[in-house]
This record gives structure tokens, sequence and C-alpha cells, in this order.
């Protein structure tokens, strides 16, 4: 070989490469960088608030890597005879699989970064639930609070069943609709900028001037009406935002603000977060701080909530059948004197199949709120109110011990879902898959097909999913087993993809 030839072959080398340091800091910066500003964005951070540039970067280097691996091909046996070199077919196959798997490599190390938010997270933000009874009964009229509890160091008597304001804006007549459950006696109210864009606050705050202030709770987050506020964000950044929640909802203080959605410890222990609440509590704008989490590192936070002894207050997903470990984390969180606020306490699965119930004396959700409150470490649950009906139907819960006629229900409703039921925070089938088929969504949206009658919502969710469970009719099912609930995976997932696929 000639010495240019050997030149020209160092350089095709040192062209791959390259090409492959680039591709290996794509793939890292896919994880960091993109990765990074799409779990942001899962959380609810203000959008304005998450650095774009590392995005950006890990972008221009996807382009380069892509460009690099292209010369490295076309100059492939360029110091070859011609008789010898690949030709262009092959010379573009084979940038064309380099590129390929460079591509695929970076949206896996991307999605990586937030595979927690679609397996555990999102199941549970897109779930519906069972929220209102099929039947009104009579005795359920003119329900009120009957029931207080002091909601831990905080010392405030909080009514057991509280309101969420996340959805109340659905009613026809929310300021009425506010004004009836304040005097049922409701007296701990749940909101945040960012819910309906701070439309929220604002209707609370039309009513909330024509109350006495002393006799309520009021709790929002750090937020703006666009997200949550960033880690890292200046303490005027953080007063600011509270500051917009004060002139919304009417008032001089808000008793609790919450760090809000919280995944990560760098978030719940920003220092800036730590001093602008020092501050704002010190002029009386907030008494206590408070944290909510139902995310994929909810176990991670919690615990360090708890460690920290910064934090008066903790709101976590809990409702019956709950999972060990988080019976662990309210009762330590209890111990420590910290108020535990209940939310998400409905278990989701039936919507039509709750027909089933309309005899019964107890609904379902009184029974699910009676099953959270039978827990004296709980000081109160949220829930949205959005109905008429549920002034009366919820508020008759309060006080009101879990009898065996409500076990028999919660019971009734399991054995309704049992086996066919996948529930959001599990996951345990998953890595059973060698097709790697997204096995809780497909049966998620055979739910909403057959349980809340959406069929055209459940096809049209069904059809966009990447893989679906046309593998699952012919596969050998290692799945088997694999299901904590006993559901047969196989023949599920096959009579699925049958019903979702339907033209």
């Amino acid at each position: 070989m000639t010495r240019k030839g050997i030149e020209r072959r160092k350089a095709i080398k040192n062209i791959g490469l390259i090409a492959l340091a680039v591709w290996a800091l794509t793939w890292v910066l896919g994880y960091a960088g993109v990765g990074n500003y799409l779990q942001e964005r899962a959380v609810g951070i203000d959008a304005a608030m998450v650095p774009l540039m590392p995005a950006i970067i890990s972008v221009l280097l996807l382009f380069t890597s892509i460009i690099l691996t292209v010369i490295w091909a076309k100059q492939r046996g360029s110091n070859l005879p011609e008789a010898d070199a690949p030709s262009g077919r092959r010379k573009f196959l084979m940038g064309s699989a380099a590129v390929g798997g460079g591509v695929l490599g970076a949206v896996g190390t991307t999605m990586g970064r937030i595979e927690g938010w679609f397996r555990v997270s999102a199941p549970v933000y897109s779930a519906e639930t069972e929220q209102t009874a099929p039947t009104a009964h009579a005795n359920w009229s003119g329900a009120r609070i009957a029931h207080k509890r002091p909601l831990g160091r905080t010392g405030f008597m909080v009514s057991d069943i509280s309101m969420g304001s996340g959805q109340f804006l659905r009613h026809s007549d929310p300021e009425g609709f506010f004004r009836e459950i304040l005097d049922r006696g409701v007296n701990y109210i749940d909101t945040s900028p960012d819910y309906a864009g701070a439309k929220s606050e604002t209707v609370l705050g039309n009513v909330l001037k024509e109350r006495n202030r002393e006799e309520l709770f009021i709790v929002t987050k750090w937020c703006t009406s666009d997200g949550h506020v960033r880690q890292g964000s200046s303490v005027e950044t953080y007063l600011a935002a509270l500051d917009d929640s004060l002139q919304r909802l009417n008032t001089n203080y808000v008793d609790l603000i919450h760090v809000h959605s919280c995944d990560s410890i760098e978030r719940l222990l920003d220092p800036n977060m730590l001093k602008a609440f020092d501050m704002a509590k010190a002029d009386g704008r907030v008494r206590f701080l408070g944290v909510t989490s139902h995310t994929p590192n909810l176990e991670e936070v919690a615990y360090a909530v708890i460690d920290s002894d910064k934090f008066d207050v903790m709101m976590l997903a809990y409702h019956h059948g709950a999972w060990p470990k988080q019976q662990d984390i309210i009762k330590k969180a209890a111990a420590k004197n910290m108020g535990i606020v209940a939310m998400k306490t409905l278990k989701g699965a039936k919507h039509k199949g709750m027909l089933e119930f309309q005899d019964e004396s107890t609904s379902y959700t009184q029974a699910a709120f009676k099953w959270v409150m039978s827990n004296p470490d709980v000081a109160c649950l949220v829930i949205s109110f959005f109905e008429t009906q549920h002034v009366d139907e919820y508020i008759h819960a309060s006080g009101k011990a879990l009898t065996t006629n409500d076990t028999a229900v919660l019971d009734k409703y399991d054995d309704l879902i049992a086996g066919t039921h996948c529930f959001a925070n599990c996951g345990d089938c998953l890595e059973s898959c060698p097709h790697s088929v997204p096995i809780n969504d497909v049966l998620r949206h055979r739910m909403y097909f057959e349980d809340y009658g959406d069929e055209k919502q459940a096809m049209q969710l069904y059809s966009a999913l990447d893989k679906n469970a046309d593998a699952c009719q012919t596969c050998s099912a290692p799945c088997t087993g694999a299901c904590p609930q006993n559901i047969d995976i196989q023949n599920r997932m096959a009579d699925s993809h049958e019903k979702l696929s339907l033209a």
C-alpha cells in the first residue's frame, strides 16, 4: 500500500472514531439534555424556567453525529482499488445502519430518563375513577362535616373530608358551589396557581373574601400559572409566585405552601425555596411548608422529607389496597408529628360497572373515604368536588367509622376488577415481555373500552402505541405468572388486540 493510501486509511479510521465518540456524547446528552428537559416538563415545571441549552446542544450533536457517520460511510474503501472497494449500495446500507443504530441509541437514552413517568405516573394522571354514585340516597341530603382532626404539628383542626379545587370549575356555578361546600363545614381548601391557568385561585378568592379567614386552612403551591417554580430559581421568583397567589385568593396569607409534584431531592431541598419560605413565614405571608408527591421517585422523596425535619405536611396518593411501603412512610411521618393529607383516594377501574352498586346503602366513594380515614395517622383527605351530588355524597362519609358493609363494598369492587384490572403503580410484568409491549397501557385502554364505554378514545389510544399486542397472539408467554394481581396476561392481551383493533 502506498504512503498516500496508508494516510487515507488512517483518516477514514479517525473519522470513524470521532463519529463514535460524538455518538457516545450524543447518547449521554440525550439523557442529560433532552431527557432532563422532558423530565422537568413531565413534573410540571414552568416551561419558561427550564433551560433549553442542554437540549439544543444534544440535538446539534445528533446532527453532527449523523453528518460524520455519512462522511465515514462514503469514504469507506476509498483507499482500495476500485475492484475491491465496496459498492455505493453497500456504503449506503452501512451508513444507514450506523445512523439508525445511533439514533435509536439517542432515543433510548432520552426515553430512559423519563421511563418512570410512562410506567408509573402517567397511568395515575390519565386513569379515570368512579367519582359519583349511580344513585343518590335521600339520607345523604344536607350532610355536614361531623369530624375534624389535628393536621400534625400545625395544630389546626381540619375537616376530615376536604376540598381539592382542580375540577370544581366544571360546575355550572363554581362560586355558588364553593359557598355550599364551605357552608357544610369543609375548612381545608387545596388549590394551585396552575389549576386552570390560575382561574381556580381567582374563583376561590371571590368567595374567600366573604368568609372568616381564620376559620379556614388555605393551601397553595410554589407555582406560576404555567407550572411549578423550578429548583435554582431566585428567592424573588419564589416570593413573586406566592404574592400572585395571595392576590388572586384575596388574602394576606396562606396557611400552607407545597413543593408540588416533587420528584427530586434537589428540588425538595432547594436552598432558595427554603430561604423564600423562611422570609415569607417571618413576615406572615405563609405559616407552614409541605410537599406533595405522586411521582416515580415518591419513596425516595418521601423519606427525604421525613429525615429533613423541614416540612410540616405531606400529601400522598393513598387508597384501599395501598402498597405496604406507603403505609410505612405515613407511619414514620406521623411519628414526627407531620400532618398527613391523602389524595387520589379512589382506586380507578370501573365506571359503567359501578351500576352494580346502585342498591348499596353506602357508595363506593364513601366506603373508600372511610377506609382512608380509618388510618388514625391521616388527618384528612382531599377530593375534587365538581358535581352538585358530590356535596351530599362525599360529606356524608365525614366522621363515620369503617363498617363491615363498607368493607364488603370495597371487597366487591376488588372482586369486580380481580384478574382484569392493571394497577397504575405496578409495572412488575413489563420486564418479562421479550417484545417490550407496554402491557399496562394496553390493558388500561381496554378498561376505557369495556368499563367506561369510551370505545372510540380507547381505540385511538391503542392505535397510537408504538408497539401493540399483536405479538401476544403467537408469543410463548414468558409473562405468565408475572402479574401480582393474577391477570392472565397473554389471553387478556390477545383479546385486547382483537377488541381494540376493530375498524
